[in-house]
């Protein structure tokens, strides 16, 4: 082969660290943000709170109205992996004085597009302030109102029942291990062989040791609080229930052949009472089409889920990015989007360190330490640069998305008109890539409640008038009708699409399935009333 040289142009889309961090920023939500700062905060020196709201940079909401170019645009498009490989930063340093100091290799180059002195004057950012503060408590430290509002396990409490039975060790210790082998719901999904066999009994002898033992522990089980707990099935839960009501007495005759009733009921398949087959039930169980009725009303008030009061539910507390306001009264009354105070973290560069760093210049050795201090300085400008640019791209996006919906904050669900993300990307000279990303895990407090961004789009549905229908509106008028219909008639979907259509909505039977279903109602057979 003959070498040679030549010449080629070609393009290549490149991911600046700043672009990086600017796309991670905007897709996080209130929660991940606010780590993700909290973190910064522990890793960069030159980075704190402040009291004070930063004065607004050239990079603010003014510029940012301004047509993003078309490399940002392409820009936007890049791959979720090459997000991932945004800027590492390195642990926080512990106290060990023989700790490395930083080099200028470390992470990434942070200097930036040259729109930007690396030597700025960091005066703008505010005064003299306390560093950020390390968090000087150890692990012992524990809030004792944290510890009051622990909540009880469903094996805490069972184990605590266990304390006041008079068992064998051998049967004590079998009462333990079912316990710890049950579900979150309270079941006992495991046959008693299977757990039996899985400790390995060393012959026959000793595996039938083991079974009566699981036999007794689970006999004693079944007694506990709350009723039910050590069912195998819904069935037999449904019956441990419907039989300590039978032991409790205090109940008239006709009671108890109800519960006798609901009792046998239980011991046929399950299908049968999810489709509230009333005719084959009293065929099975020989009572009257009354007594199946009244029993079927008495198992609906039972608990399928004994453990569900233990389950330990995380509370997601939603904080709203955005807070929608009204203007004016009448038919002046307007409404306007603006960021919520309490979310957007007030950041600003230590003044003391920027300035010590800039009058200090590194020479021979320490060349490279500073040149590292002085990246991290510009790494801390271009973070509070990209949360500022965080929020002024959620606000565009979220007044823009209060405009188009505005006859929804006047007259509820029912007016939401259709909206898709390229509309708001085309208003705003954006891609819907990144409306996607503001639209995702972002959330708007407004007179009629806190929704998330995304719930304000939705696609349409033809009139026969010409016009569009949104799909969100259309959910919410499926459940008006089905809000108001007769318990003992339910509406049909076929019913549903024909009222729709007298409405002037032209919507399919399966089109009023799907958005029924997504509201999580029932069918109309299971709506119906007894």
């Amino acid at each position: 082969m003959k070498p040679g040289l030549s010449l080629r142009i070609s393009q290549h889309l490149a991911l600046t660290p700043q672009l990086q961090q600017s796309i991670r920023l905007l897709q996080l939500s209130t929660l991940e943000l606010s780590q993700e700062v909290n973190q910064m905060l522990d890793d960069n020196p030159f980075l704190e709170l402040s009291d004070e709201v930063p004065a607004r940079e050239e990079f603010g909401l003014d510029s940012s109205d301004t047509p993003v170019p078309q490399s940002e645009r392409e820009a936007e498009l890049a791959p979720a992996s090459a997000i991932q490989e945004y800027v590492s930063v390195p642990d926080t340093p512990s106290s060990d004085d023989s700790a490395t100091p930083l080099s200028a290799d470390d992470g990434q180059s942070w200097e930036g597009d040259g729109s930007q002195e690396m030597a700025a004057d960091d005066g703008e950012w505010g005064g003299d302030a306390k560093a950020h503060g390390n968090n000087l408590g150890t692990e012992d430290d524990v809030d004792a109102g944290e510890l009051a509002r622990t909540q009880e396990t469903l094996q805490d409490h069972l184990h605590a029942q266990a304390l006041a039975t008079r068992l064998s060790d051998a049967d004590r210790l079998a009462l333990r291990f079912l316990i710890e082998s049950l579900n979150d719901d309270g079941y006992l999904e495991d046959p008693l062989e299977e757990l039996a066999a899985a400790l390995s009994p060393a012959d026959d002898e000793e595996m039938e040791q083991l079974q009566h033992h699981f036999r007794v522990a689970l006999s004693t089980l079944k007694g506990f609080d709350p009723v039910g707990v050590g069912a195998s099935d819904l069935g037999e839960c449904l019956r441990l229930q419907l039989r300590a009501m039978q032991r409790a007495g205090g109940h008239d005759a006709a009671h108890q052949e109800l519960l006798a009733v609901a009792v046998r009921i239980c011991s046929h398949p399950m299908d049968l009472l999810a489709r509230r087959d009333v005719r084959r039930l009293s065929q099975v169980c020989s009572a009257s089409d009354t007594s199946i009725k009244e029993a079927i009303a008495l198992i609906a008030r039972l608990e399928p889920k004994p453990g569900r009061r233990f389950v330990n539910v995380e509370r997601n507390i939603v904080i709203p990015d955005v807070l929608v306001v009204q203007v004016g009264k009448g038919a002046q009354v307007k409404f306007r989007a603006q960021i919520n105070p309490q979310v957007m973290p007030k950041l600003r560069v230590h003044d003391i360190y920027a300035n010590a760093l800039r009058q200090h210049r590194g020479n021979g050795s320490d060349a490279s330490n500073y040149a590292a201090l002085q990246q991290r300085l510009q790494e801390a400008r271009w973070f509070i640069k990209n949360i500022q640019q965080r929020f002024d791209t959620i606000l565009r996006v979220s007044s823009a998305i209060v405009e188009r919906q505005k006859n929804f904050f006047l007259h509820g669900v029912l007016a939401m008109r259709p909206l898709v993300l390229r509309e708001i990307a085309d208003e705003l000279g954006l891609h819907e890539s990144t409306i996607s990303r503001v639209t995702t895990a972002k959330y708007m407090a407004t007179p009629l409640g806190t929704f998330e961004l995304k719930y304000f789009f939705g696609s349409s549905l033809g009139t026969e008038t010409g016009g569009n229908a949104s799909s969100t509106a259309v959910r919410a008028l499926i459940k008006q009708f089905i809000d108001a219909e007769s318990a003992k008639k339910p509406l049909s979907d076929n019913q549903l699409s024909e009222m729709l259509k007298e409405q002037g909505i032209t919507c399919a039977r399966r089109t009023v399935a799907k958005y029924r279903e997504g509201l999580r109602i029932a069918p109309a057979n299971l709506r119906r009333a007894l």
